[in-house]
């Protein structure tokens, strides 16, 4: 019974990507769009692989966060994904993948929801936006992955399962969140200036 629910969640989660990726591309975006989205996307998979030696302390959900809030939502949830996905080829991909692939793309979505029109008058706080960071990665990433965890390696899972999964998850989830913290706190200033910069010169509105 537990397999099936667990195929049934992996299928969803591969339906969701599959839709945001046909949203993106019926958006038509341009190309200078399509490379701008590509340079983040391989800072945040460097940024993961570049702090292999520190498990949880890594950059990548700070710059899935700029992306998300100055590109937009599908930008964030690619973004997100493609994170995931290619640097699971050099951390080892598995079950775990897409579950990795829809937290941190829902990361980039929810960043673009809660601060892509305000971002002028929020996101340009570096501790209100890196707060922001530390909250989305703790509760939206170490719920999501933590869940996943139960699911493929408990054979019956139980409430009791569960809590004590979450509650053993809470000091790598803390790690994961204060590193985004850390990481916003440094870098979202300054790229949201230049990314800001890239889009008026190349009049990229959205």
């Amino acid at each position: 019974m537990l397999r099936h629910y667990y195929m049934a969640s992996i299928i969803l989660i591969i339906l969701a990507i599959i839709l945001f990726v046909w949203s993106f591309e019926k958006n038509k975006p341009k190309t200078r769009e399509v490379v701008l989205l590509a340079v983040l996307t391989t800072m945040a998979i460097a940024g993961r692989l570049i702090f292999f030696m520190t498990p949880q302390f890594k950059p990548c959900s700070a710059i899935i966060i700029i992306t998300g809030i100055m590109l937009g939502k599908n930008s964030g949830f690619l973004c997100g994904c493609l994170t995931a996905f290619i640097s699971d080829f050099f951390f080892g991909q598995g079950p775990w993948t897409p579950w990795q692939m829809i937290a941190f793309g829902l990361i980039g979505v929810l960043s673009a929801l809660i601060f892509q029109k305000s971002r002028e008058k929020y996101a340009y706080n570096k501790f209100l936006i890196s707060a922001y960071g530390f909250l989305v990665t703790f509760v939206v990433y170490g719920f999501i992955l933590d869940t996943a965890t139960v699911l493929m390696y408990t054979e019956s899972p139980k409430l009791s399962a569960f809590i004590t999964t979450y509650a053993s998850g809470v000091f790598f989830n803390f790690i994961h969140g204060l590193s985004t913290f850390v990481f916003l706190f440094i870098l979202s200033g300054e790229k949201f200036r230049k990314i800001k910069r890239i889009k008026i010169k190349f009049n990229m509105y959205n």
